[in-house]
């Protein structure tokens, strides 16, 4: 793998050497971070590739992407189409198995940002420590670590790791950077960004701790490149919400639709807690669970859906070839911990036209797991399944859709 990698950089002249290239990993947050990095880069007047989830975007030309991160060949091509672009960053987000299988070997980062380590991806790593040690592997090749330090792991690095290091945090004083006097809205946070003698108010567009974390790990990393500290701040508050992500997906009903890409149990315990700071009436949760990913997570998402939850849909996500029904199975002995009402609908479809038809007025209907994914795997294929398309063939489409 490590050979491959090499050769594939070599056959395209060693495009990553003619970039500045930021990289982010960790479990949640990868994708978020990365679109702020982006924006804030284009806010002044540079020219940004970015390599992720969603898709890849060479300037503003977006390209699908198959994997988080791509296999080497891809990643150099693609890092050398941005240098013919004129593009003078790259931002990408680095996943464990691209980290575990040496996909970026090779790569020299100006920049990594540690977000958070949470369960999953345990049926690729075994265990939480393998997992972490994937993650690990980014900060042996970057400048400059950038590291959440209200997360454990993230901590860990910060005391092992022998480059430059900048931490980030919503909770500690000691951090380099610390977003103090937040409040969370519907629309948005509102938050104190502050450095050494500097501060700044930002209005972000999404809400939650989980997203203030966000835009504080994009804000240190960029302050940590040297670019300017107003700069920065009024890109956070310029900044637009990504597809998929505490997304609200407009209707003609007088009940609110998000969807939402968290399909870990610490991702859907953020995005719920986060939902129930303002929501006027019930959180209704729809979700499932992969197939042919780690079991054990199942009940612990099952259990965190009901204790937070007002009521649960409980369905499939991408069942794979596993039988989705003993996916549900798998997920009810936690979900039956608490009484919260719950109603088991397989079928996806179903289950969010039922979600649709006895939601009530003001209730939010949160459709998690994902997100700005536009299929669904099953046994039998892969199936076009665009969640928007599917609420608004069935709930009208309002005026548009935007992100909170």
């Amino acid at each position: 793998h490590i050979a491959y990698a090499y050769i594939c950089a070599n056959y395209f002249g060693n495009p990553a050497k003619k970039l500045k290239l930021i990289a982010v990993t960790g479990t949640n947050g990868k994708t978020t971070i990365t679109y702020i990095l982006k924006h804030i880069i284009e806010e002044t007047g540079r020219k940004c590739g970015l390599i992720g989830t969603i898709h890849n975007e060479i300037d503003d030309i977006a390209i699908p992407a198959k994997n988080t991160t791509p296999d080497a060949y891809q990643l150099h091509s693609m890092l050398s189409r941005m240098v013919q672009a004129g593009c003078e960053y790259a931002v990408m987000e680095a996943s464990s198995h691209a980290l575990d299988q040496h996909r970026l070997a090779g790569c020299r980062f100006d920049a990594a940002i540690f977000t958070n380590l949470t369960q999953d991806h345990l049926d690729y790593h075994e265990n939480l420590e393998s997992y972490f040690k994937a993650k690990r592997k980014l900060f042996d090749m970057c400048g400059c670590a950038v590291l959440n330090i209200d997360d454990e792991y993230g901590v860990r690095i910060y005391n092992e790791v022998d480059c430059r290091k900048v931490s980030f945090s919503i909770e500690k004083d000691d951090a380099d950077y610390t977003a103090k006097s937040i409040a969370i809205a519907s629309d948005g946070s509102k938050f104190a960004l502050v450095g050494n003698s500097v501060i700044a108010r930002i209005s972000y567009c999404m809400p939650g701790r989980f997203a203030v974390s966000n835009a504080m790990g994009a804000a240190a990393c960029m302050l940590a490149l040297g670019f300017d500290f107003n700069t920065v701040a009024n890109a956070l508050n310029t900044c637009k919400g990504v597809t998929g992500r505490c997304e609200v997906i407009k209707t003609d009903k007088n009940f609110t639709v998000i969807r939402d890409y968290a399909h870990s149990p610490d991702g859907l315990e953020k995005i719920i807690s986060t939902l129930k700071e303002f929501a006027p009436s019930r959180v209704i949760t729809l979700f499932g669970c992969a197939g042919n990913r780690d079991r054990t997570k199942r009940p612990k998402m099952g259990e965190i859906a009901s204790r937070l939850s007002d009521f649960v849909i409980l369905t499939s996500d991408n069942p794979r070839d596993e039988d989705p029904q003993q996916i549900v199975e798998d997920v009810l002995p936690g979900l039956l911990k608490h009484n919260t009402p719950y109603k088991v609908i397989v079928d996806r479809y179903e289950a969010i036209k039922w979600g649709l038809e006895n939601a009530r007025k003001d209730d939010i209907l949160l459709l998690a797991g994902k997100g700005h994914e536009d299929y669904q795997v099953l046994a039998g294929g892969t199936i076009y399944f665009d969640e928007k398309e599917i609420v608004q063939r069935l709930a009208g489409k309002g005026e548009n859709t935007q992100s909170v």
